[in-house]
């Protein structure tokens, strides 16, 4: 039987600590070669959309991305073969021309808020976690960081968090939590959670190397 990467989903609420979670399974494997995929870079292309109707995209909604070329890129990814990742530009509400190269590695971390949504993109996965947060701790680091990393104001953070971002996290992101494995509450300062999936993708790394 071939050797076959390993694939991670880490779901849960904007700003619940996903990417906290992710740098520290990352750093663990570092040395043994990791690859983490965001789902937000998958945002469709809309540079054929006015700017004014790119504004109006509703980010926390599962049309808004391209899971298609998501799960196509991991599928090569899968067969140790190089992509192209797409770059999204926050500011422009559109894709990049630029692109990020990625090598193959023998862990793949799957990124995003709805990475559990998709059955499909559920299914290429060997380990599903689900970040969970209070809400207002979410709510917090959202506006912290849409105001230093993509310009915007705190009013319209706020705006969309309570006509887009809130309502389709109830309806969409909470329900996925049914399809985790793991679901580790307060993100990248639960070590103990942390602990026991670098276990058990050591024992999957282990188990594939045996084979």
């Amino acid at each position: 039987m071939s050797k076959r990467p390993v694939v991670i989903g880490i779901a849960g609420g904007s700003c619940s600590g996903k990417t906290s979670v992710t740098r520290a399974i990352y750093d663990v494997f570092k040395d043994r070669s990791v690859v983490v995929i965001e789902q937000d870079y998958y945002y469709k292309d809309q540079s054929h959309m006015t700017f004014e109707e790119r504004l109006n995209t509703n980010y926390d909604h599962p049309l808004a991305f391209d899971n298609q070329l998501l799960i196509q890129h991991i599928n090569e990814l899968l067969s140790y073969q190089p992509v192209e990742k797409p770059v999204y530009d926050y500011v422009q509400h559109t894709r990049s021309a630029d692109v990020i190269h990625v090598e193959p590695r023998d862990v793949i971390i799957v990124e995003g808020i709805l990475v559990l949504e998709d059955e499909n993109l559920r299914d290429l996965m060997d380990i599903k976690l689900f970040v969970d947060t209070d809400s207002d701790l979410r709510i917090i680091r959202r506006i912290q960081r849409d105001i230093k990393e993509r310009g915007r104001t705190a009013d319209s953070v706020i705006e969309q968090y309570l006509t887009a971002v809130r309502p389709m996290h109830n309806l969409f992101i909470e329900p996925t939590k049914r399809y985790a494995d793991v679901i580790i509450p307060e993100g990248g300062d639960n070590n103990v959670a942390i602990d026991l999936m670098v276990t058990k993708i050591k024992t999957i790394l282990e188990t594939d190397a045996n084979l």
